[in-house]
């Protein structure tokens, strides 16, 4: 799916840089945040068509960052994916009601991650 933007919200440089590279090779045009602030911030400027987020965020948690950008009427039809490294029961529930369209556990599956996304840009 060329010339698709995905923003990539993670504070970790490393899951970024692994993210990044999965996504460029596949090539998709990628847009990184690394705060919820900083992610509200770009989404005054641009809209990206699906947005990769990290539920551990420093400052607005990913669960809240999703819950805010459902809220706005201009974002709210970007899907959203959770990349956590929480993947206990009931925590899958809890992030698909936050608005999140689905989600991946850490460490991220290089081979999972393009197909998830795949599944949820082409809507």
């Amino acid at each position: 799916m060329p010339d698709k933007n995905v923003m990539v919200v993670e504070d970790n440089e490393k899951n970024r840089k692994l993210m990044r590279v999965v996504l460029k090779a596949k090539g998709y045009n990628v847009i990184e945040a690394t705060t919820g602030e900083e992610a509200l911030a770009m989404l005054k400027n641009q809209k990206p068509d699906i947005i990769l987020m990290d539920i551990q965020l420093p400052g607005i948690d990913g669960l809240t960052l999703a819950k805010q950008i459902k809220a706005d009427a201009i974002t709210k039809d970007i899907p959203i994916i959770a990349v956590t490294a929480y993947a206990m029961k009931g925590d899958e529930q809890k992030i698909l009601d936050t608005g999140c369209n689905a989600y991946v556990s850490k460490p991220i599956n290089t081979q999972e991650l393009p197909l998830v996304i795949e599944k949820y840009i082409k809507k």
